[in-house]
Formats: structure tokens, C-alpha cells, sequence
């Protein structure tokens, strides 16, 4: 057999012989192929037949050399192989390293730890896109921020107008659902016009913005994620960023100011339908008029609900928007991803919604409103 290895100049050269590399030869110690070990090379150059026709046995034969070569401290050059071995020799030697046989697999403590990194950094990088967030809004406001008008319009129109017959139709059968319940106990007592105060106090208080909020997070906020996550799969976030243009203020931005000022449009509009729908089974169902169930809604709601209610819808907007354009921003590229991605921003949309409304419960026992 022709020697396969040759020093020349500083350059180890590698005669690869007609057939390629002999796959027996990968499981023998490159010594006994002709390797000399010690001397200083700055390059791998390969010297192959114009007949040759490269395998996976020469990619894998190459990033052994390559590895022992390096081992050594020494930065060596590889040249003379095609641009497809390349590549597949670039993969193979970043791959991560295999794990040991028998190595121990992570015990309860470690993956909880390592868990509970995750979710730090996690709530890092959530904290800071809010805080790139809220300083981006003064260039919002003095139309100075760089968003595509005709982007806003369609966010514009994903977040109100196409959630107005979901947020109704739930916001309707609540409302019945807390008339039907409340009638069957207070009618036992007499007190069945009371059902009017039940339906209007909870409706806008609690549940008509916590109910169009995780409306609008599996709808819009997961819309949100999925079109984010694909855009960074392809690229298109790499893209905004080499361009000089934060994806924060291109993407984040307009959905996050749009979804927080249609929110308490729409909690207004879910009122309207929870209400009625109140009034609809009572009527029947208690023999109240339209008019004395009319006048003691009137009666029960303050203005200080509707404000609780109106700025609870203001903020779970904003936290839905920011949500899902964060878990977006942060997916993987990969279809897979995509997925992922949407699935985390509805549930930590609407683990969040609770967990704010629970604040508000205690602000407002604190101040007594």
C-alpha cells in the first residue's frame, strides 16, 4: 500500500487512495497508517484521485486526524476536500459529545436545579423585553418607532374585530350560567331580583375580564407566538436584527399596544353579552321583568367596578400580547418549535391572568374599593 501520510513544508498531506478510506481502518491507531508522531503542522492537505468518491468512512477517518492533530494544542487547516465533505465534516466534529457508557443520569436534585435555572432565565429575558417594551413607547407615541402601518392594522384587526363573535358567545352563556345558579338558590328565599346584583357584580368585576382575557390567549396571544416562532425559524428575526432593527420594536411593540387598548373594548363588549344573558334566563326562569332587572343592574354596579374591571382588561391585554411574542422570540427553530412555543404562551397567558387577578383581589380588599 502507497504510504498514506507525507510531511511536506509544515503540511500533512494525505494521499486518499482510489477506493477512499478502507472502513477497517478507522479502528486502528493512525501510527500504524503511517502517522509520525511530534512536529509542528499548520495544515491538512488532501492530495485524492480524480475518480474518488467520498463516503461517510472518510468524513469520520478525517475528524479522527483532525481531533488527534488538535489534541496537541496545534490549530490545523483543512484543505483539498469538497465543500459537501466539508460541510459534513463540520457537523460531525460540532456535534456534542456522547455521553459516557454508564455515565449516571442526572439525579432529582440536579434536574430540579437545572429546572429551576431555566425558568430564571426565563423570567430574565421576560422581565427585559418588558423593560425594552415600556421605553420603546415614548417613540410609539411620538411616531417615531420603526412599525409597518400595515402590520398594526392587521394586529389591529386580529385583536378586536375577528375575537368579537368568540368573546360574545362566551361572555353570553357566563352570564346565563350565573343567572341559572344564583335563581335556584335565591328563589328559595324570595330574593330572586337579586340575581341581577350577582350577575352584574361578577360579570364585571371578575369575570368577564378574566374570560376575555383567556379568550384572547389561546386565540390571539397563541397567533402571536406561532407567526413569531416562525418568522425566527426562518430566519426572519436574524434578518431585523442584522438590519439594524430591533425585533423587540418591530414585532413586540404594536401587537403588545394593540392587544392592551382593544382589551377594555372588549371588556366593555363582553359586559353588554353577560348581562343580557343574565337577563335572559331570569325572566323566565324568576318572572322579573326587563325593566326591574334593568333597574337593579343599574342599581348593584358602581362606577368603581367598571374601573376595576377596565384596568384589569388593560393589563392582562398587555401580559397576553407580551407573552406570546416572548416564548415566540425564544423558540427553537424548528417546526417542532412552533408548536412548543404556542402551547407555552396559552398556558403561561392564562397562569398569569389568574395570578394577576389574584393581586388585584388583595389591592382592592386592602383599599376597600
Amino acid at each position: 500500500m502507497d504510504p498514506l501520510f507525507k510531511a511536506q513544508a509544515g503540511e500533512l498531506v494525505v494521499a486518499m487512495p482510489e477506493r477512499g478510506i478502507d472502513p477497517a481502518w478507522l479502528g486502528r491507531p493512525l501510527a500504524e497508517l503511517g502517522l509520525e508522531a511530534g512536529g509542528r503542522l499548520s495544515a491538512v492537505r488532501v492530495e485524492s484521485p480524480a475518480a474518488w468518491r467520498w463516503k461517510t468512512a472518510d468524513a469520520a477517518f478525517f475528524a479522527k486526524l483532525l481531533g488527534e492533530l488538535e489534541a496537541t494544542g496545534q490549530k490545523i487547516a483543512l484543505r483539498g476536500l469538497p465543500p459537501e465533505l466539508e460541510k459534513l465534516l463540520a457537523l460531525a466534529r460540532g456535534a456534542p459529545p456522547a455521553a459516557a457508557p454508564g455515565a449516571r443520569p442526572p439525579g432529582v436534585r440536579e434536574r430540579v436545579g437545572l429546572r429551576a435555572l431555566s425558568q430564571a432565565e426565563d423570567a430574565r429575558a421576560f422581565v427585559a423585553l418588558l423593560g425594552e417594551v415600556v421605553l420603546l413607547l415614548p417613540r410609539f407615541v411620538a411616531a417615531r418607532a420603526k412599525v409597518r402601518r400595515a402590520e398594526l392594522i392587521e394586529v389591529l384587526a386580529e385583536s378586536s374585530s375577528r375575537a368579537l363573535p368568540i368573546v360574545a358567545v362566551v361572555n353570553l352563556l357566563m352570564g346565563a350560567i350565573l343567572a341559572f345558579v344564583g335563581a335556584v338558590q335565591l328563589k328559595t328565599f324570595g330574593a330572586g331580583i337579586y340575581v341581577a346584583n350577582l350577575v352584574g357584580i361578577a360579570s364585571v368585576r371578575e369575570l368577564t375580564p378574566i374570560l376575555t382575557a383567556i379568550v384572547l390567549a389561546g386565540r390571539t396571544g397563541a397567533s402571536f407566538a406561532a407567526r413569531i416562532a416562525t418568522m425566527q425559524g426562518n430566519e426572519e428575526v436574524d434578518a431585523l436584527t442584522a438590519l439594524g432593527v430591533s425585533p423587540a420594536e418591530f414585532l413586540v411593540l404594536p401587537r403588545v399596544v394593540a392587544l392592551s387598548l382593544l382589551m377594555p373594548l372588549l371588556y366593555i363588549y363582553g359586559c353588554g353579552f353577560a348581562l343580557l344573558g343574565g337577563m335572559a334566563v331570569s325572566m323566565p326562569v324568576l318572572d322579573v321583568s326587563a325593566t326591574a332587572y334593568v333597574a337593579q343592574t343599574q342599581h348593584a354596579i358602581a362606577g368603581a367596578h367598571f374601573a376595576i374591571g377596565a384596568l384589569k382588561a388593560f393589563v392582562f391585554g398587555a401580559l397576553v400580547a407580551l407573552v406570546g411574542c416572548h416564548h415566540g422570540l425564544r423558540a427553537p427553530r424548528s417546526a417542532a418549535g412552533v408548536g412548543a412555543a404556542t402551547t407555552s404562551a396559552v398556558v403561561n397567558s392564562i397562569i398569569g391572568v389568574i395570578a394577576l387577578d389574584a393581586v388585584f383581589a388583595v389591592c382592592a380588599n386592602a383599599l376597600k374599593v
